[in-house]
C-alpha cells in the first residue's frame, strides 16, 4: 500500500523521535527543517509521488490548508492518507525543547505561535484514518485511534 503520512503537532512534541521509531525502515521522511526551502520539499514530495513511494510529512502542519498542500495531490495519486496528531501541552513541549541543542531549540515565541494556530485534524480534510499520538509518563509513545469532536483544541 502506498501510504502518505502527515504529523499535526506543535514542535518537540515528537514527531521526528516517532518517525525513527515507526516509518524509519519504510517511509521517505520530508522534513522543511532538513530540506530548508518549500521548493526542495516540493521536489522530493513530487518525487516521492511519482515513485509511488511512501512517505511521512514530519513538520507541524498546523492548519487545515498546511495539509491539504499534501492530502490533496496524494490522494489523486491514490495514496492512502494517514494523520496523526501529537498531542502535547505547551509546557511539555517547552521542557522538552529547552534540552534541545543549537539549531534544533527553537525560540519559545515560535512554538507558542505554532500552538495558537493549531486546528484539529478532520477526516472531511480527507484523512482515511486519524491517531492521537501522546507521550506517556515513561516517555513511551501511547497511540489511540482518533474520535471525531467538537473541540477546537485538545
Amino acid at each position: 500500500m502506498m501510504e502518505a503520512v502527515i504529523y499535526i503537532g506543535i514542535q518537540a512534541s515528537g514527531k521526528s523521535t516517532f518517525y525513527k521509531e515507526n516509518f524509519f525502515k519504510t517511509h521517505v521522511r520530508i522534513n522543511l527543517d532538513m530540506l530548508k526551502t518549500r521548493h526542495r520539499e516540493k521536489l522530493l514530495f513530487e518525487a516521492c509521488l511519482q515513485m509511488k513511494q511512501s512517505f511521512v510529512i514530519d513538520n507541524t502542519n498546523p492548519t487545515r490548508n498546511d495539509r491539504n498542500r499534501y492530502i490533496a495531490p496524494a490522494k489523486d495519486s491514490g495514496f492512502h492518507i494517514t494523520g496523526y496528531y501529537f498531542r502535547s501541552d505547551i509546557s511539555s513541549a517547552l521542557s522538552r525543547n529547552s534540552r534541545r541543542e543549537g539549531r534544533e531549540r527553537i525560540p519559545e515565541k515560535g512554538v507558542r505561535a505554532t500552538s495558537s494556530r493549531l486546528e484539529l485534524p478532520s477526516y472531511n480534510e480527507g484523512f482515511d484514518e486519524l491517531y492521537y499520538v501522546m507521550i506517556d509518563d515513561e516517555k513511551k509513545f501511547k497511540v489511540t485511534k482518533w474520535k471525531e469532536t467538537s473541540r477546537s483544541r485538545t
